[in-house]
């Protein structure tokens, strides 16, 4: 059996149950497993369910039954309206999109959150507990959260998200679902404040454990692991050259499950990370430096972010498991705003990863631009990826990780293009329906309160 330890080192190990509730480390770290899986043997030509079950098998073993987790599998997969799940498409350029947006809200979240809604229902069912969840979303996590843990008996889910900083059919996807356990908070501040006040709520132990705190954001394990299937799935995939994968990134948890997958011994060859004009990991991948600046808003709102929570993972790494060392680094970070690595750590931390970004105006030219070439209509953070991309060579295989429906910002495809793109079917009456939301201040006390108030004994 695996077992998870804390980046930063001061909380005890945990099975992968444990840390499915937990979410957040007591220490403020993120879990991490205590050694990689490696010979990864799952074979390409099975269906995605049958092939998620056994590149996943391993971080689970010892804490579910394999029939059992092979049905949560199938029944979280088969939510989806692809009937391969995740398909790949080829742009005009050689360039192939890996499509992570065919699950019930249109993002690639719902790979992963159609999955932990069922692992959660299993292990509370099996324990006879219940849970408080509460997420921060800068537009995606939200909706695919929602879908996964409406209407279930053991949980209910308080969703922050930045006021007035989602596009409209994010927000509507969230404040539209009518169901006893959801509750949206709108909180008058940025995406890092939601993620801030998640993170405040899990350090206040008396609160956490009042409330049966959990966590769906990306802080927790099995978000990532979920995430890993698919890079294994595009490598086995791909043509017989070196993989160049880029990653529309903000807080880091989808490319660090890539990290993941070739830490297994799927083979890829490097990351781009993809930010659009919040481009604080560009920063840190070229030079190995982070300024937390303000927030500014752009047209890929999901990736609005200065503090990517997932990147203390990679960090652990790059201090050789050192939770200690990863504790300061973080506490500098925050304290002073600004955090450098070590000169002699650099090279370590730059080797198969690459920073770029793309300014507004040119992930606009990028999604006219592949509409003029393949009539494919491409959402704001698929084309950062792509502009991103086609800065690498193409004597490389070059994958984009394509994040989102484009239906999900119809003014930004819009303006690039002159076409809009309807939603799918089962969402056509989005704008029709009601909305349910509470405006609260970034306050932790007040949205604390919220929490106790609305949750259910």
């Amino acid at each position: 059996m695996l077992h998870y330890t804390s980046t930063r080192g001061g909380a005890p190990e945990l099975s992968f149950s444990d840390v499915l509730l937990t979410g957040l480390a007591p220490d403020g770290g993120l879990y991490v497993p205590t050694s990689w899986p490696t010979g990864h043997s799952a074979d390409p030509h099975l269906e995605y369910a049958a092939f998620a079950a056994e590149v996943m098998w391993p971080f689970v073993d010892g804490t579910i039954e394999r029939g059992d987790f092979d049905a949560i599998c199938r029944d979280a997969y088969g939510t989806f309206v692809a009937d391969d799940v995740i398909p790949t498409v080829t742009l005009a350029d050689g360039i192939e999109l890996v499509e992570l947006f065919h699950g019930p809200t249109l993002a690639f979240k719902d790979v992963a959150m159609q999955l932990l809604g069922r692992l959660f229902d299993h292990e509370l069912n099996a324990r006879g507990s219940r849970v408080t969840i509460v997420g921060a979303t800068s537009g995606d996590t939200g909706s695919a959260a929602i879908e996964a843990f409406r209407d279930r008996d053991n949980v209910d889910i308080v969703i922050l998200h930045p006021h007035e900083r989602t596009s409209e059919v994010q927000r509507r996807q969230m404040t539209t679902v009518d169901a006893p356990n959801v509750f949206n908070v709108a909180v008058q501040g940025t995406f890092d404040d939601c993620q801030d006040i998640v993170k405040a709520m899990f350090a206040d132990v008396a609160f956490r454990e009042r409330v049966n705190l959990g966590a769906v954001n990306s802080i927790n394990w099995a978000r990532v692991m979920a995430q890993v299937v698919y890079y294994h799935w595009a490598a086995a995939r791909a043509a017989d050259r070196p993989v160049s994968i880029t990653v529309p990134t903000g807080n880091f948890g989808n490319v660090f499950a890539g990290r993941v997958a070739k830490r297994m011994g799927a083979p890829i060859g490097e990351f781009v990370v993809a930010s659009n004009r919040n481009a604080i990991l560009t920063q840190f991948f070229q030079t190995g430096a982070m300024t937390i600046g303000d927030v500014e808003p752009s047209l890929s709102p999901s990736m609005d972010i200065q503090v990517s929570s997932n990147l203390e993972r990679l960090i652990f790494e790059i201090l050789g498991n050192d939770g200690a060392a990863v504790q300061q680094l973080m506490s500098t970070f925050r304290d002073e705003q600004h955090v450098t690595l070590p000169a002699e750590l650099i090279p370590r931390m730059q080797e198969g990863w690459l920073g770029e970004s793309l300014t507004d105006e040119q992930t606009t030219q990028v999604i006219h631009d592949v509409y003029e070439e393949s009539g494919m209509l491409l959402d704001p953070h698929t084309a950062v990826g792509v502009g991103a991309a086609r800065r690498r060579p193409d004597s490389m295989q070059r994958l984009v990780m394509a994040t989102a429906h484009p239906a999900k910002f119809p003014d930004a495809v819009e303006a690039a293009t002159g076409v809009r793109p309807p939603l799918p079917a089962h969402l056509a009456d989005l704008y029709e329906r009601d909305e349910h939301y509470t405006v609260l201040p970034n306050e932790l006390a007040v949205l604390q309160d919220f929490v106790e108030a609305n949750r259910r004994p």
